[in-house]
């Protein structure tokens, strides 16, 4: 997403409107384009999962080419531990985040301390990484905000050399948003635990769920897929939702259809489709 690009892209709309936009200014909205580039979880994962996908693959060309995963248990920590690194090395390259199970039981529990990695409730790691990810952006939000500033200022002083180093650092700035691995088990460990926190999960964003058991190839399918704007869920997760859709809290039985969905329902038994 290139920042003049999308200056010269807005400025047209703007142009468009005949004068009645002429108050906004291009590159103000392309500031927070920027700032807000990561708008759902779902964006972040396809993001991520291409980060992985080809970090996988310089491993298996080199085993030295290995990631290193940083544990955390709150959002500040996360953003603070990616701010320095990007400081001290330049990137974030090959740099993740990782949750631990322990972790999360002792330190983000909504019930307190817990003496078992498997108490912690359902809701606390997919909570968890929606704080991170956003402390994340902020440190976007916040980096980018000063290129901004100091972009500004070379204009007013008429620094061309400076405001052409700083066009190029906001360019080619790079996120803080990394991939997070999550050693964590799913609640009390039992089946029905394990497709709640999936659901939880995936309306917080989530593209893709595979359980701890899931072997190579199926890890590089639902890596594939979701490269490929795809998402994907174990099986073992689907065949659970489907024995039981009401237990799962994924289907209500007992709500009642509205009228257009009820309309829309009679007119598929008659054979019609939108084809």
């Amino acid at each position: 997403m290139s920042y003049q690009t999308l200056i010269a892209t807005n400025s047209a709309q703007i142009a468009a409107h005949e004068g009645t936009w002429d108050s906004i200014s291009a590159e103000s909205v392309a500031r927070m384009q920027l700032q807000n580039r990561f708008q759902t979880g779902l964006d972040i994962a396809r993001y991520t999962a291409k980060i992985m996908r080809e970090d996988m693959a310089a491993y298996d060309a080199d085993p030295a080419q290995y990631t290193q995963s940083l544990g955390c248990w709150h959002g500040f920590i996360a953003q603070q531990k990616m701010i320095s690194i990007k400081k001290h090395f330049g990137t974030t390259k090959k740099r993740y985040l990782y949750l631990s199970g322990w972790m999360i039981a002792a330190l983000r529990s909504e019930f307190g301390p817990l003496p078992d990695q498997s108490m912690h409730e359902k809701t606390s790691v997919p909570a968890l990484i929606e704080e991170l990810y956003t402390f994340l952006r902020q440190a976007d939000s916040r980096e980018l905000n000063i290129l901004f500033r100091d972009l500004d200022d070379a204009r007013g002083q008429k620094n061309t050399a400076r405001g052409a180093a700083i066009m190029d650092k906001i360019e080619n700035h790079e996120t803080h948003v990394v991939p997070i691995i999550a050693d964590i088990d799913a609640g009390f460990g039992n089946a029905e635990a394990t497709y709640l926190l999936a659901k939880k999960m995936i309306e917080a964003g989530a593209c893709g769920f595979l359980l701890k058991n899931s072997n190579f190839q199926e890890v590089e399918k639902a890596i594939l897929d979701v490269c490929n704007d795809k998402s994907y869920i174990s099986i073992e997760i689907l065949n659970n939702i489907l024995k039981q859709p009401q237990k799962s809290g994924l289907i209500n039985v007992n709500e009642e259809l509205t009228e257009r969905e009820d309309e829309i329902l009679l007119l598929i038994c008659k054979g019609l489709t939108n084809n």
